[in-house]
């Protein structure tokens, strides 16, 4: 954005002829030379080397307008948007990324990689984990207008689902070592173990088991700690995870049963 602004000002000084908003009019092909400068790179010389190189472009619109020249030019090069909310800053969410407003377009391909590397299932894990984080923004508008208690037991779990897979999953926690940096395989596992919970709740309300007690679960404590768990003792610690949510579970509904 400052780059930006200091275009416009030579351009002005220039007596160029202005575009959108006093911007040049090659704004867009100046931003595509630098964006286009990333890739895969084989460097000069006499050694037979190759490298990449990542550009990462700040664009801080005025009062986040998304709309103004040189956003809108950005989105029209770049293939990967994170939008940073001011509202995750003041609630200490970090990484401040708006999950429903971020994007990639590298999506499909890196789908494939981790098909092939970490399961087949990753594809699914993701589309449906986007649908729980849309289907909670709108029944967050719900319970704006209407109060918590206006909702059923089963969109209920979808909020509580969803806000594991905000506070347990995507936030993290830079200053401790284990969440600092997390492998795709655990990241893997983590989003299968909230949705494995997930959907043995809605079996579990199906046969009666009322939402309070499988939103105190003792398991959901362990659920929620599971993003420091130690990448060396990984698979074991997850196993033993989603081996207490079945018992629980199973526990609960056999007592609904028992009691009708």
């Amino acid at each position: 954005s400052r780059w930006a602004e200091a275009l416009r000002e030579m351009s002005g000084r220039l007596e160029e002829m202005p575009g959108e908003e006093g911007y040049p009019a090659y704004l867009s092909s100046r931003l595509a030379e630098f964006y286009e400068r990333a890739g895969i790179v084989k460097c000069l010389g006499s050694d037979d080397r190759t490298g990449a190189v990542t550009a990462i472009g700040a664009v801080s619109p005025p009062g986040g307008d998304t709309s103004e020249p040189v956003s809108q030019a950005t989105l029209r090069i770049v293939k990967v948007f994170w939008g940073l909310s001011s509202e995750l800053a003041y609630k200490r969410h970090f990484p401040a990324i708006d999950w429903l407003k971020s994007y990639s377009l590298y999506e499909p391909k890196l789908q494939e990689h981790y098909k092939k590397t970490i399961s087949p299932a990753w594809p699914l894990l993701v589309a449906r984990t986007k649908a729980m984080l849309q289907e909670e923004a709108e029944l967050n508008e719900i319970v704006q207008l209407v109060g918590i208690d206006s909702l059923g037991s089963g969109d209920r779990l979808t909020l509580a689902a969803a806000q594991m897979i905000r506070e347990d999953y995507l936030q993290q926690d830079a200053y401790d070592s284990a969440d600092s940096f997390t492998s795709p395989r655990k990241m893997f596992l983590m989003l299968g173990t909230i949705l494995g919970w997930y959907e043995a709740g809605k079996n579990a309300l199906a046969v009666g088991v009322p939402f309070d007690a499988i939103e105190k679960m003792p398991v959901c404590e362990k659920i929620a700690r599971m993003k420091f768990i130690d990448e060396a003792v990984r698979e074991d610690t997850f196993a033993q995870i989603g081996a207490d949510i079945d018992a629980q579970f199973t526990k609960l509904m056999e007592e609904a049963v028992t009691d009708e």
